[in-house]
């Protein structure tokens, strides 16, 4: 990898770091390796100190949001299992058990520097529906009005496959989005990114400016702990997520917090490289789980990916995969490759009468409501 940052005391080689210093509210993801392990539970030395900075950050000013990871992972000793389950129902039930026992370490943390938390799961279907997310930022915003931290964690005990959010980095993500944070700060027991294996020699990364810093690094994946779920790949993504949607973000070890917070020159950077997007089409273009497949005439390409224009029935040349109205499809060209995802406003079903028909003929040949886009606008996002 090439890179023209290069790592240096204080702050002054890495372009944003004082964002931290002086943030008005921050985003922090703990995951469940820094948190819990399977012979021992919750650790109670790493919540405590972890509360610690988080606290001192919070009175000195900042609001803060912890996104927590961990509530399987201390589920798992008090119902006897050796290891996180692979099945979903295993899963849920770790979850249940686990939740409860962590907000209570935490609440026991927090209140000895006088700070209170409150418990807050979130779905996926809160950041797809405009009045679920528009109800979750309230809430969160109230909240931190109010001094509180908020613990948010995924409702893992109600989650399907299908619309969870996969690990709790990219959750941590939408929500420094929804609540408008300055800065997403994610803690793992890893202290940076770095070129290759660290084992191996390798170089941290300190600041990773846009996707081009990250061309040739060789990213590890989970922890030695075997509790979490994503490893380094995922809190990469999140970071690029965060970044390109107008948030600074910040990974590195939970060690690390206290410094981290106080914007010293600890794990790697990643400055902002793009602008605040709508949090549905943030969801759309990373997280959505595609349920078909649209493939699209060459004027339709052109006016999706150009023009940035509605998808039309007129434009459509073959439908894949077995969906809904409302779910997410891809939209492709005819030699397969991707051009934007979208919410769909007919089934999978419905839609091979309308291809190549404009939407004037289908209102008249077949009724009212066939007269609208297939993909409009608004619910459409390039890839």
């Amino acid at each position: 990898m090439t890179s023209n940052a290069v790592a240096r005391p204080g702050t002054a080689g890495v372009p944003g770091r004082e964002v931290l210093s002086g943030a008005r509210r921050i985003v922090v993801k703990v995951g469940s390796s820094s948190l819990t392990s399977i012979r021992g539970g919750i650790a109670e030395e790493a919540v405590t100190d972890l509360a610690d900075a988080l606290a001192r950050k919070r009175n000195a000013g900042t609001e803060i949001i912890l996104v927590s990871s961990g509530a399987i992972a201390a589920g798992l000793a008090p119902l006897g299992l050796d290891k996180r389950p692979r099945d979903l129902a295993t899963q849920q039930a770790a979850a249940s058990v686990g939740q409860g026992l962590l907000m209570a370490r935490y609440t026991h943390a927090f209140g000895a520097h006088g700070v209170t938390v409150s418990q807050v799961l979130l779905t996926a279907d809160d950041f797809m529906r405009r009045s679920q997310h528009t109800n979750a930022f309230r809430a969160l915003d109230r909240l931190l009005n109010l001094g509180v931290v908020p613990v948010v964690n995924e409702n893992d005990t109600v989650a399907t496959h299908e619309i969870r959010f996969g690990d709790n980095d990219r959750l941590a993500a939408l929500v420094a989005h929804l609540v408008r944070a300055d800065a997403l700060v994610l803690l793992s027991d890893v202290d940076s990114l770095y070129d290759g294996p660290p084992s191996h020699g390798a170089k941290r990364i300190p600041h990773v400016a846009g996707p081009r810093d990250l061309e040739g690094v060789s990213i590890g994946s989970t922890g030695k702990a075997g509790v979490g779920t994503g490893g380094m790949v995922t809190k990469v993504e999140a970071a690029s997520i965060a970044a390109g949607s107008g948030i600074h973000a910040l990974v590195t070890s939970t060690a690390n917090a206290a410094a981290a917070l106080a914007g010293e020159d600890v794990g790697t950077w990643f400055s902002v490289n793009g602008s605040r997007k709508p949090i549905r089409l943030l969801w759309l273009a990373h997280l959505a789980s595609v349920q078909g497949t649209l493939v699209l005439d060459d004027g339709a390409v052109r006016a999706v990916r150009d023009r940035h224009t509605s998808l039309l029935p007129a434009g459509i040349t073959a439908v894949h995969g077995d969906f809904e109205a409302g779910d997410p499809v891809e939209m492709t060209g005819t030699d397969g490759t991707v051009v934007a995802r979208g919410l769909v406003n007919y089934g999978a079903g419905e839609l091979p009468q309308m291809l190549g028909r404009s939407t004037r003929e289908l209102g008249r040949a077949l009724g009212r409501g066939y007269d609208r886009e297939v993909v409009h606008v608004d619910d459409l996002v390039l890839v």
